[in-house]
């Protein structure tokens, strides 16, 4: 897998790139440890992505860093054949997925080595980690059993 990583990396590396800020980085920190972790509100529990500094079902601005599960299972998905932006004509066609993680929060991404035709929902992802410039790790899924 070390090659299909280090190619997904090779690709990824003209793409825009999302920015780090103070909400999200510790997001991106952990992505670079090999981790997906989630705010989890301290009052009500609820987890919550994307990052943010108030929880959308409290208000309460309290919230922990907590490690995720890093499965979900595909919610619903489309395949880009075009057309695109000019820094992504070269990846079609190319998948985007909404993934319902075990904590019950939403994840929008892409499953790596999978076909099109392959994706179907309700189809079990794992997350898996794409170092793509020195600031930015990228979370993207693989299918698993």
């Amino acid at each position: 897998m070390a090659s299909s990583s280090h190619r997904e990396a090779h690709l990824q590396r003209n793409l825009p790139l999302p920015q780090p800020s103070q909400d999200n980085a510790e997001f991106y920190a952990a992505a670079a440890r090999g981790e997906l972790r989630f705010q989890r509100c301290t009052p009500c529990g609820r987890f919550r992505h994307y990052p943010r500094p108030a929880c959308p079902s409290c208000l309460s601005r309290n919230f922990t860093w907590e490690l995720s599960t890093g499965r979900g299972t595909v919610y619903t998905w489309t395949i880009v054949r075009g057309p695109t932006l000019p820094a992504f004509q070269d990846r079609l066609p190319y998948n985007v997925v909404d993934v319902l993680m075990d904590e019950g929060v939403h994840f929008v991404s892409e499953v790596l080595d999978c076909e099109p035709e392959e994706i179907r929902a309700g189809m079990p992802v794992q997350a898996t980690f794409v170092a793509v410039s020195d600031d930015v790790t990228l979370v993207k899924f693989r299918r698993c059993a």
